[in-house]
């Protein structure tokens, strides 16, 4: 019988989360930090520990000089510049509303996006137009772009001079704008390496850019001379599947060497790993995630500075901070972890200065300021503790496959009493759910006290494990996920005999739509019922990119994309679709309806 408890809003669910910072930012000195809470812009001062509102919002994003000094906001497309070191803001008069405003690195421009032009504004408050045509997009991030996880379509000079942008106009191409006049185009072969997937500019050098091929299976990282807008390769990289850059990269490292990011997959190796100039800087069994930044090493000059990494060295569901020795002396690859609770931890750097964002399942994240080895100081007091029992996932890796799995019951449940089953795959492919952090999850802590044991499983095609385990999937996608769901669920009734498989109801959004619908009418015998919201019913409707990084082309093999594709109208009544922004409840009501009936 199912039991019905008293089900919290999701509202309720997020308590405590609403005042966490985010979009933290700190300056290259180390002398203050700006973030956002609850909407509004604040900035803290190391030195002091001083914390100041800016400006209560609502402010969507920011953006800083150098120093974090200066920032740049807008509020409802109004622009305003912001001095974090007094607190002043004011507001600063454009043509149309603003958008994606940045200060240069000096902190005397700001440049801004108004709709696809680019504009600039003078610290004397003169605003021009420095990139725009008719029926051309200039700083803005194209559909493909966004796929690799490129946010930006504009960056400014180290010496705030220039500005390198993005120009789209049917096909990507690169630019490099004088403020005072001219243009430079940058020059790559664009019709090899269509795809523009990351761009650095920092103080160590020129411009750095990857590029890849349209199949993904080849790319360059290329450095830009920023007089003639000539490039030159610095590296190679090579998939048989898909080249998967690591974000944080390519970049500079002080010592001039190019940072790249890459795999090791011979000789027993199977690992994310970076690269300084071709020799290898992190050790095999790190797996990583995301370079940060460089941190000096204090006391130890000849050393050279660390790199700040965020990355996996046991288990995917946790995630740590580490530094990594960029100068070569002997030993080999050196990484330190500076988190070591169990969690999902964070970090952003800035001079001699470290905050960590560490998440726990807990509760939402503390942000702790470093300086060396000593704390000096939080950007927020960690939220209380509820005093309402919080359920905890059970996490394990199962089959011969080790595939990360977890099973959420609901608050009190008692051994004995079986359950019905929801399988909650989020995002879908591509898309970690077992992960230990709180935000994570909500919703699942909410259908749990509704009275599902809630069953995640990060099948083949998650990132997080290792190379091999993420592009397994290619060209069978739904074949690996879906049998990897069904052999996870068999294999969590071991060690949890309440899971009742005979009431398995599946839920997704987007690609996790898709693979939900897909359960259910392919795997019916397992999966009950399955709420698809937003679901991907053809994969030739998705942008180009994210399709071929797991179908290749369509044009060479368009039976692999028969074979993925949804019906357009299945016959079952026990799938239901619906909107990203449809009401839970009705969830609630179809899954209950379908796993109850089973019983009686």
């Amino acid at each position: 019988m199912l039991v019905v408890v008293e089900v919290p809003t999701l509202t309720e669910q997020a308590d405590g989360a609403a005042d966490t910072p985010y979009a933290v930012t700190v300056g290259a000195d180390g002398a203050r930090v700006a973030f956002l809470r609850a909407g509004a812009l604040w900035v803290h001062t190391v030195a002091t520990g001083a914390q100041r509102c800016v400006t209560p919002g609502p402010v969507r994003a920011y953006g800083v000089d150098g120093p974090a000094r200066t920032a740049a906001f807008t509020v409802d497309g109004r622009l305003h510049r912001a001095d974090l070191a007094t607190g002043e803001v004011t507001e600063v008069d454009t043509p149309a509303p603003a958008d994606d405003p940045h200060p240069d690195p000096t902190g005397t421009h700001i440049g801004y996006l108004d709709a696809d032009t680019l504009r600039v504004v003078a610290p004397d408050g003169t605003d021009e137009l420095l990139a725009g045509e008719a029926g051309v997009r200039w700083g803005r991030v194209d559909e493909a772009s966004a796929q690799f996880g490129r946010t930006r379509g504009w960056w400014w000079a180290p010496g705030g001079g220039q500005i390198l942008a993005v120009r789209a106009a049917g096909s990507v191409s690169l630019h490099l704008l004088d403020l005072y006049g001219g243009w430079v185009d940058v020059h790559w072969d664009r019709e090899t390496y269509p795809y523009l997937v990351d761009v650095h500019w920092g103080d160590g050098g020129g411009p750095l850019i990857t590029v890849l091929r349209r199949t993904q299976q080849h790319g360059l990282v290329l450095s830009i001379d920023p007089r003639t807008g000539e490039t030159q390769v610095h590296a190679e990289l090579a998939d048989a599947r898909w080249v998967e850059p690591v974000a944080g990269t390519p970049r500079h490292l002080p010592d001039g060497r190019v940072l790249v990011g890459g795999e090791l997959a011979h000789d027993g190796f199977d690992a994310r790993c970076l690269f300084a100039d071709g020799s290898l800087l992190t050790p095999p069994g790190l797996y990583v995630r995301r370079v940060v930044g460089v941190l000096p090493r204090t006391g130890v000059p000849a050393a050279g500075p660390d790199l700040i990494v965020e990355g996996t060295d046991g288990e995917p569901a946790e995630q740590h901070v580490f530094a990594i020795r960029t100068a070569m002396v002997g030993g080999g690859a050196d990484a330190r972890r500076l988190t070591t609770e169990p969690g999902w931890h964070r970090a952003e750097v800035g001079g001699d200065v470290v905050v960590l964002a560490s998440s726990s399942l807990a509760g939402p994240p503390t942000w702790t300021i470093r300086r060396g080895d000593a704390a000096v100081g939080i950007l927020a007091a960690p939220a209380p503790a509820s005093a309402r029992q919080v359920p905890q996932p059970a996490l394990a890796r199962v089959t011969d496959r080790r595939l990360p799995a977890a099973v959420l019951y609901p608050p009190g449940h008692l051994s004995g009493n079986r359950l019905p089953v929801l399988v909650d795959l989020g995002l879908g492919p591509g898309h970690q759910q077992v992960v230990l952090d709180e935000a994570a999850w909500r919703d699942r802590r909410w259908w749990a006290a509704a009275g599902f044991a809630v069953v995640s499983v990060d099948s083949r095609g998650t990132p997080g494990v290792a190379p091999s385990f993420e592009k397994v999937v290619h060209r069978r996608l739904a074949d690996v996920a879906l049998a990897d769901q069904v052999d996870a669920l068999l294999a969590l009734t071991g060690k949890n005999p309440d899971l009742e498989l005979t009431r398995v109801a599946v839920r997704g959004t987007g690609l996790g739509g898709w693979l939900a619908a897909l359960a259910v009418i392919r795997r019916h015998d397992m999966f009950r019922c399955a709420v698809a919201r937003d679901p991907v019913t053809d994969f030739t409707r998705l942008p180009t990119a994210l399709a071929e990084r797991y179908l290749g082309r369509q044009a060479d093999s368009p039976e692999v994309y028969a074979h993925h594709r949804l019906a357009e109208d299945p016959a079952t009544d026990a799938l239901l679709v619906l909107d990203r922004a449809a009401d839970p409840a009705r969830e609630l009501d179809f899954i209950r309806h379908h796993t109850d009936r089973l019983e009686r």
